[in-house]
């Protein structure tokens, strides 16, 4: 089946159903087209997987990720890069935040959702983002994250926000080597040459056009306030 995912034509060879029923939002209705890109799984690519997973997946969920990892690694190519962040739209704007898993990326997009009005989820998790003339798009995808966050929906990024726990709150811009060095660690660097330098091409262009930032933050408005304020230029107000 053919899927329309991050302004992008992808053919998917699934065997299992699992994958259709996951992307079944991005589902193409024009099914006979030429696609930008195909993704399908070997037994090897599953089974390699499969043996690595400390958990009981399903062959279907263990396929789905073989598939996505797949069409991720054909991604720089065509001036487009996986990100691992949750990225959220308010006023027509994306932010992504991002940082090692258990930072807290959902409960800050979290408390967005509860004191913004208007905010909405991108994606939780997995977001695809497209290098485009003065800024980069953020796209939904299906792979959201557990907690299933997101939507099939675009957004131009105009911030990136790394977070640390911490017991008060505190905002700075990092520097494009301090941005670097954290983001880094937050994509996915395919393994043949040619793609993996065009990703660290993307990463550098990512780094120029969006202002980053590091947040030191607690689990409360005043770190909305802090994070909104940084990466808006605008005061802070609840609606």
């Amino acid at each position: 089946m053919i899927y329309d995912i991050a302004g992008l034509r992808i053919l998917i060879e699934n065997r299992c159903k699992y994958t259709e029923r996951f992307c079944a939002a991005y589902l193409s209705a024009d099914q006979t087209s030429p696609v930008h890109l195909s993704a399908k799984v070997t037994n090897e690519e599953f089974y390699e997987e499969k043996n690595a997973s400390v958990q009981d997946f399903s062959d279907g969920y263990i396929e789905n990720i073989c598939l996505y990892r797949g069409i991720c690694r054909q991604l720089p190519s065509l001036n487009r890069m996986l990100l691992h962040a949750a990225v959220l739209e308010y006023d027509g704007n994306g932010y992504a935040f991002l940082g090692k898993s258990g930072t807290g990326k959902s409960t800050h997009t979290g408390l967005w959702l509860k004191y913004l009005d208007g905010s909405k989820i991108v994606n939780g998790d997995k977001p695809i983002l497209q290098a485009a003339k003065e800024h980069f798009i953020a796209y939904g995808t299906p792979w959201m994250g557990k907690e299933g966050l997101g939507c099939n929906s675009s957004v131009p990024l105009k911030g990136l926000c790394f977070l640390e726990q911490a017991k008060t709150n505190e905002i700075v811009r990092l520097s494009p080597s301090e941005a670097a060095t954290r983001l880094f660690s937050q994509i996915l660097l395919p393994t043949d040459e040619e793609n993996a330098a065009k990703t660290l091409e993307l990463a550098d262009e990512l780094i120029a056009k969006t202002p980053a930032y590091l947040l030191k933050c607690t689990i409360s408005e005043d770190a909305v306030k802090a994070s909104y304020e940084a990466m808006t230029g605008k005061e802070y107000s609840k609606r």
